[in-house]
């Protein structure tokens, strides 16, 4: 994909993230969304190419979402075809109640290179470049603990794990934290979260909890850029979604999906605008005459990644 072209999308997670952080606080999640959907979908209708999305907010009936299988862009026709997955607002319940971490994401790759994700959870288990071949979905929890804090050259009692505060991870907590290990709690956002151990300054050196699907191939891209290891495991709740999996062709539901399975080739994106401060990116911040935003744009193929800090005038 042209370089220029990954840099287009940066503005597209701005202008999203900016329309949502004026929900920040007040109450509707639901609004914030909307306010993001409308702006990335009207910037994404902008830019000189031709995308499908692949990774969306549901299907063509529950529109004006970004639905999966909705066409975007200004051509309609394939010189520069991509495939689209994208969050407009992660963390709508963050923004609602003013809470850390929400973002606004895109991932792009070539046509076919980005995992068709059904909507149902998944385990997933995230590190950074220097522990990467040290994880796995099928170690116990103390053996992927003590197999990251030798790779990091750190006694178990010095790790952080990120991970969900959710009822279902009340086990996995306990197993963490009986392995010696500290656990660092977040209320939304777990594409920041497997992100957080790929970046040298976070302070985070694991992600391990179950969350949803679509965030886990966003998520995937980036790490794969950054040169982290990522798995997830699918994570069917019913004999519905395992119904709908056997009709997806997947026949084997306990297969550890690496990041190659979820992000397939170099020709992959990834960018995300912070709405509200997490551990990848710094919020929207206003000032009397402009608003702050900081961003990341990475691509695979380069290896690039480019955090980008803007400043946007306010309409008087």
């Amino acid at each position: 994909m042209d370089r220029n072209l990954a840099l287009e999308f940066v503005r597209v997670t701005e202008a999203a993230a900016i329309a949502a952080a004026r929900w920040m606080g007040r109450g509707d999640k639901n609004a914030a969304d909307q306010a993001a959907v409308d702006e990335m979908r009207a910037r994404l209708n902008q830019i000189e190419f031709f995308g499908k999305i692949v990774i969306g907010e549901g299907t063509k009936d529950q529109a004006p979402q970004l639905y999966i299988g909705e066409k975007v862009g200004k051509l309609e026709v394939c010189p520069t075809c991509l495939d689209i997955a994208v969050d407009p607002l992660e963390c709508t319940d963050s923004v609602a109640n003013g809470r850390p971490n929400a973002i606004t994401v895109i991932a792009t790759g070539a046509p076919g290179s980005l995992f068709h994700a059904p909507d149902m959870y998944m385990d997933k288990i995230a590190c950074g470049p220097k522990a990467k071949g040290a994880i796995s979905l099928d170690k116990s929890v103390k053996e992927n603990l003590t197999a990251v804090a030798g790779r990091l050259a750190k006694d178990v009692s010095e790790l952080v794990v990120m991970l969900l505060d959710r009822p279902r991870h009340e086990n996995l907590i306990k197993e963490i934290r009986a392995a010696g290990a500290r656990v660092q709690l977040i209320t939304d956002g777990d594409v920041a979260g497997a992100i957080a151990p790929s970046l040298p300054d976070s302070g985070i050196d694991l992600l391990y909890n179950t969350g949803a699907s679509a965030e886990a191939v966003l998520a995937a891209v980036a790490i794969k850029c950054l040169g982290g290891d990522f798995q997830a495991r699918l994570k069917p709740k019913d004999e519905a979604q395992r119904a709908e999996l056997k009709q997806m062709g997947v026949t084997d539901i306990n297969k550890i999906l690496t990041i190659e399975d979820l992000a397939k080739g170099e020709d992959l994106t990834f960018t995300a605008t912070g709405v509200i401060d997490g551990p990848l990116l710094k919020g929207v911040r206003y000032t009397a005459d402009y608003c702050l935003t900081h961003s990341v744009v990475m691509r695979v193929k380069s290896g690039t990644v480019r955090f980008i800090e803007t400043q946007h005038k306010l309409k008087s």
